[in-house]
């Protein structure tokens, strides 16, 4: 393929919702591979220790700041403000991003300064539990990655410009190369700049992510300037925005602080809930993102022209999709959890009370997937309608209950008036791991449950009908979820007599081999049902193979 189709390919406009969330969910997946296979690489050569305890901790205070800033300038609050701009002419359009351009530059500069200035300060308030070597490493870590909400922030901006214009597989594909810049740190820059060659790393992936969107910019005559900002024009952005960036600054807090108590406890307890984050990350983005960032230009637009009718069932159906494949997502993975992560971070340092260790946590977050999902997504519907204090609020709430079960409960255990060593026996962890880290992934799930709780609730009363139009979904998930985990856990036990699970292949045949039957009796299952979801997602996804041909062939003719 030439140069020129390629970049015709990456500029393509996609229209409709499932043809968009499911271009979105297969790069998306890809992303996440490239992901996975980065987090592979580093369980084979550190493990779970001191080295990647202060690597993921280092992403803490940079991703916290990005939240706070980068933000302000996300394609959620900037898509309304570019629509409305580009309906003055492309001239106001160019000057609305060169003025969100040159404001959050100059204000990330700014706190980003502060932030390499007290570095140390910072660690040695977050990260006591850390050992003084630890804490001095971690310092430069952390200003090198100081450089990625940046680039990041910038790219983001572009995003936004690039997702009204319906370039989605542009915007679906700089995560990957995001991931390709973090392992080309892993194998070329770590062997010579040491643990700070990682930090370049990410450095690396974030400049890639923004490349590969510059282009379109350029093409478009829509390369923003530094210059003055229309303080006016900021203003309007950044007062609709501010609830939604401390929405967003609250969550990375929550994150940070039980990344912060985690390092209070055995060494690896950081990188092995980083690890499981990851992982149960896999399914949020490709489930749940991906419905949202794909329906949210259209809510905006729906609500804007006062198709309130059209708004709602549009929600609707997307909500639908993500319980649909949310909910066998969490069984699979609970059931699934150690081959899961043996077969994707077992080799090399990474030995097999890390698996476990990583596989318990794994679970329990797992558990708040579906209620992650469905909050990714009703979110950014409130935003959507302009509604930025409503999700404030329940992230308030919710994000501070969190803290609080966890601190808690952590607090109980330390003073032994609470035993919690039933819990280590159920996830098989017991002499592996201090049961307070799982009590941290625990008060993350319930936290996110009381979220979307609250957010449904919310949606309920503004559209009464809402969760009728949801059971019949919901029930036939629940239903063919647990008899597809069951048959699942019942493959998985007769499997073992037929293979060694002391190799990494024979682990890796024995979830895939179960895996394969829990799907084939969760589609059994949800047909015999009469479930509608699953022919919507066949259809889709037959339009969308159907159309890849086509365009295969015409290509072919045009080439000729």
């Amino acid at each position: 393929m030439s140069p020129r189709r390629v970049i015709d390919l990456l500029h393509k406009e996609v229209r409709g919702l499932h043809e968009a969330a499911y271009l979105l969910a297969f790069f998306t997946f890809g992303s996440q591979l490239f992901a996975l296979v980065r987090d592979r690489m580093l369980a084979h050569s550190f493990g779970t220790g001191e080295t990647l305890d202060v690597f993921y901790a280092a992403f803490r205070i940079p991703d916290t700041m990005y939240a706070f800033l980068a933000s302000m300038v996300s394609l959620f609050v900037l898509i309304p403000f570019l629509e409305a701009a580009g309906k003055e002419g492309l001239p106001a359009l160019k000057a609305f991003l060169s003025d969100m351009f040159s404001f959050f530059s100059f204000a990330l500069i700014g706190v980003g300064g502060i932030a390499w200035l007290f570095a140390p300060q910072l660690v040695e308030l977050l990260y006591s539990g850390f050992s003084p070597t630890m804490q001095a490493d971690l310092v430069p870590m952390i200003r090198i990655l100081l450089l990625q909400p940046l680039l990041l922030g910038i790219s983001n901006l572009f995003a936004a410009y690039v997702q009204i214009r319906g370039r989605f597989l542009l915007y679906a594909i700089a995560p990957i190369l995001y991931n390709i810049g973090i392992i080309i740190g892993i194998l070329f820059l770590q062997p010579l700049f040491g643990t700070n060659g990682l930090a370049w790393g990410v450095v690396l992936g974030a400049v890639l992510h923004l490349g590969v969107q510059t282009p379109f910019m350029v093409t478009n005559n829509m390369l923003p300037r530094l210059t003055m900002p229309n303080w006016r024009r900021v203003y309007e952005v950044v007062r609709i925005s501010i609830p939604r960036t401390i929405t967003l600054t609250a969550q990375q807090v929550v994150v940070l602080v039980m990344i912060a108590l985690a390092s209070r406890y055995v060494a690896g307890s950081v990188s092995a809930f980083s690890f499981a984050w990851n992982l149960q990350s896999v399914p949020l983005a490709i489930i749940g993102v991906s419905y949202s960032v794909a329906a949210f230009p259209k809510l905006s637009r729906l609500f804007g022209n006062g198709e309130t009718e059209e708004y709602k069932n549009l929600i609707l159906v997307a909500t639908r999709q993500i319980l649909f494949w949310a909910i066998p997502a969490v069984v699979f993975i609970v059931v699934l959890r150690a081959q899961i992560v043996r077969v994707v971070l077992g080799s090399g340092a990474f030995d097999w009370d890390a698996t476990k260790m990583t596989a318990a946590i794994l679970a329990l977050l797992a558990l708040s997937l579906v209620a992650q999902g469905v909050t990714v997504l009703l979110v950014r519907a409130c935003y959507a309608a302009g509604k930025t204090k409503i999700p404030l609020m329940i992230t308030a709430v919710s994000s501070i209950l969190t803290i609080v079960l966890a601190v808690v409960s952590l607090h109980l255990t330390s003073r032994g008036m609470v035993d919690l060593t039933w819990l280590a026996d159920i996830m098989r962890v017991s002499g592996v791991l201090s049961t307070e880290v799982l009590l941290i992934a625990i008060s993350y799930s319930i936290g996110s449950m009381v979220t979307a709780a609250l957010l449904f609730i919310h949606f309920e009363r503004a559209s009464p009908p809402f969760s009728r139009g949801l059971f019949s979904t919901f029930w036939q998930s629940i239903v063919s979820a647990l008899v597809a985990g069951f048959a699942t856990y019942l493959a998985l036990n007769l499997i073992t007599k037929f293979v060694q699970l002391d190799t990494l292949f024979g682990i890796g045949v024995q979830g895939l081999l179960a895996g394969i039957v829990g799907v084939c009796v969760w589609t059994v299952v949800l047909v015999s049902l009469g479930n509608k979801d699953i022919v919507v997602a066949w259809t889709a996804l037959q339009k969308k193979l159907t159309k890849t041909r086509i365009e295969e062939v015409r290509g072919s003719i045009e080439g000729v």
